[in-house]
């Protein structure tokens, strides 16, 4: 609309323009400090894949079995005199890998049942309700340990090749398969407010069909809760990939925080301690500046919060 000149007044100024997600983060400095630290354990997974520099965890040593912490090892050394900070690179390699793999599966599930449930309705609405709802009246960790019970050491034939599940394989096969319930039911409320819009109404009428309206038109408007429900889902599939390889059901070949804290149970009765700190603070931190950072990234994109000065 063109603005008219009034003599003698000054014309209001133009409305400033909306300031983009990453301004939006960088405002916080809570969330510039946990992305950082997010970034270091992404550097540490990468440093434990490329074993550059990296003591052996392999390397069973009896001679220094128990050596508390120095600046040749700066967590000390387990029983077989491995070096701990070693096994916890090798873990934050372990741990991140599980959980952004199930994190896209569960995504992947999780957007593509919660779009059909909430624009075709019905019987595909009433099924995919049932089958989230009876998933979610069981216990969460005890449905993890289900599917991981079921899926350990089992093969799967997929295209004429055979696939076996066992050991880290299976842990975020059953973590994905079971935790695409909480997003489902975000996605299928969003669509459900959404597929009446005036942009759907207007696809619909060029002759789009319903598969093109769900992913091209409905999906990235519903995009933002799939990204928070990511990064919030990350922590969760961390802690449950610990307590999976604390009771024998997952990581086996690799370190694993969770068979460090594991291992640390008689331990302690020794006085050796620093295998129980070096696991549960490599949990602590990651833990920590993942939810302060899918907090501020969840306030960054709602469209609710928008304007607002932080």
């Amino acid at each position: 609309m063109k603005r008219i000149a009034v003599p003698g007044r000054a014309s209001p100024p133009p409305p400033a323009a909306e300031p983009g997600v990453w301004r939006r983060l960088g405002r916080s400095p809570a969330a510039r400090i946990s992305l950082a630290v997010i970034v270091f354990y992404l550097l540490l997974a990468a440093w434990g894949c490329s074993g550059w520099e990296l003591p052996d965890w392999r390397t069973v040593n009896y001679a220094r079995a128990y050596q508390g912490p120095s600046p040749a090892h700066p967590f000390g050394t387990d029983i077989h005199g491995r070096d701990v900070l070693a096994k916890t690179v090798i873990g934050a390699r372990t741990a991140l890998t599980v959980a952004f793999l199930a994190s896209v599966l569960a995504v992947a599930i999780g957007l593509i049942l919660g779009l059909l449930a909430g624009y075709l309705g019905g019987a595909v609405d009433g099924i995919i309700t049932w089958v989230y709802s009876t998933l979610e009246s069981v216990p969460y960790y005890l449905l993890i340990l289900a599917f991981a019970f079921v899926l350990q050491d089992r093969s799967i034939n997929l295209w004429g090749m055979e696939f076996r599940l066992e050991g880290i394989n299976a842990v975020y096969l059953a973590l994905g398969l079971t935790g695409w319930v909480g997003l489902c039911r975000l996605i299928r409320g969003e669509v459900i407010k959404r597929r009446e819009g005036e942009y759907v109404l207007a696809a619909r009428s060029l002759g789009a069909s319903p598969l093109r309206v769900m992913f091209r038109h409905l999906a990235p408007n519903v995009l933002h809760v799939v990204i928070v429900t990511f990064t919030l889902g990350f922590v969760s599939y961390i802690h449950a990939e610990v307590v999976l390889s604390f009771l024998g059901l997952g990581a086996k070949e690799v370190p694993s925080w969770g068979v460090m804290i594991d291992e640390s149970k008689l331990e302690l009765a020794r006085g050796v301690w620093w295998q129980l700190l070096a696991a549960s603070l490599a949990i602590f931190g990651i833990s920590l500046a993942l939810h302060v950072f899918g907090d501020a990234l969840r306030d960054a994109l709602d469209p609710r919060t928008r304007g607002t000065k932080r």
